[in-house]
């Protein structure tokens, strides 16, 4: 893989930048303080070809991969306003459907995914299932006098569920044994009767929402289904591994906006007639989080590499690095950026403070850095499992 960037992914940069500096931290803290989704930024984007840029042409996408996607949501998170429906709509979603969806659920949604007419959620973590997916509860089973999926369970920390047109629901057929993960996924319209949603009061400011939903017997089409319940784990972490390196581009995107303004704080904030950045107490740590970024880039460059180049196998070890690492990386840098500016880094003028909180969600989500260490521990090193 090309450690160097393309002209292309360069250009593509640059033009993504611009477009988040024309809205910028202002906007997207006035989107989350109205409790709003930033539907401005997501139509604009949409418009220039950024969100469907992963999607394949035929369908209206941009016929580029995860390595661009990243790079959107990285620049746009670096200019202080990251689309976290990014992580969810096109690259989970739209990745999930464009390689295992009928060709009647291509042209119904890929489309409209990539031009921001229409957004999809998705659910997978369940109350008592947590990080151990082989104990997803959620049951399909069918209707045999009709044919329709019939689905019930629950989930939890769903994002945007309440304006997504559709959330793409990770189940199990009822004839799968609860010891083995045989995951089906199936696409549940927002106003199904029966899917029911209940926002989580979070102390995360965010202009996408956390939710609960109940699945009380919720009826489907036959159609509904995504792929071919036989599938197993493919078409799931053809999802997951999209979903980790976007993850790493959001929380890279993240760290680069804190270490921007401690950066340009350090360069200005004079104290005893010497800016504070010709300390080495200030200068080196932000050096030393600004290496770690970009080693995390360097990480989610190559997990990107490997998914578009058709290697789950090897994407999946780079995509939970890569996760890993920029989750690191971004919560150092935030933390670094906070105590560089001192007081002023908790005041809402430089809007550092509510990172504290967004940049712990890297850590934990979509999986805990905890259980990275085991993946790493045990398929790569070969370690015996603890559990």
């Amino acid at each position: 893989m090309p450690v160097i960037e393309s002209e292309e992914h360069k250009a593509l940069r640059t033009a993504v930048s611009a477009l988040g500096h024309k809205y910028g931290r202002a906007y997207f803290t006035r989107t989350v303080e109205e409790d709003r989704p930033a539907t401005e930024l997501w139509a604009e984007a949409a418009k220039l070809g950024y969100l469907g840029v992963n999607l394949p042409e035929e369908h209206g996408g941009g016929g580029g991969g995860i390595s661009e996607l990243s790079i959107v949501l990285e620049e746009l998170g670096a200019a202080g306003c990251p689309l976290l429906l990014m992580v969810v709509s096109p690259a989970i979603c739209g990745t999930v459907i464009a390689r295992f969806g009928t060709e009647e659920q291509k042209r119904g949604w890929l489309p409209a995914l990539a031009d921001g007419t229409r957004t999809m959620a998705f659910g997978i973590t369940e109350p008592d299932a947590g990080s151990n997916s082989h104990r997803i509860t959620t049951t399909a089973r069918r209707d045999p006098a009709t044919g329709d999926w019939i689905l019930t369970g629950r989930k939890v920390f769903v994002s945007g569920v309440d304006i997504a047109d559709a959330t793409l629901i990770v189940g199990r057929t009822e004839d799968a044994r609860t010891g083995r993960l045989k995951p089906c996924l199936f696409i549940v319209p927002r106003d199904t009767p029966g899917f029911q949603r209940h926002k989580i009061d979070m102390e995360l400011n965010a202009a996408e929402k956390q939710f609960e939903l109940v699945l009380d017997d919720v009826r489907l089409p036959a159609d509904a289904l995504v792929g071919d319940e036989d599938a197993g784990l493919l078409q799931l972490f053809a999802g997951l591994n999209p979903e980790r390196i976007m993850t790493a581009a959001f929380a890279i995107g993240m760290g680069r906006f804190a270490l921007a303004r401690a950066v340009e704080y350090a360069r200005d904030r004079t104290v005893w007639k010497a800016p504070i950045g010709s300390h080495q107490a200030i200068a080196h740590p932000l050096a030393q989080a600004h290496i770690d970024l970009e080693l995390a880039r360097l990480m989610m460059q190559k997990a990107a590499h490997l998914y578009d180049a058709g290697d789950d196998i090897g994407a999946g070890e780079a995509a939970n690095m890569a996760k890993y690492a920029a989750a690191e990386a971004c919560v150092k840098a935030v933390d670094q950026a906070v105590h560089t500016l001192g007081g002023n880094g908790l005041t809402r003028e430089f809007g550092l403070a509510q990172l504290i909180t967004a940049a712990r969600v890297s850590r934990i989500a979509p999986v805990s850095r905890e259980m990275i260490l085991n993946y790493v521990s045990h398929q790569t090193l070969g370690l015996p499992k603890s559990y």
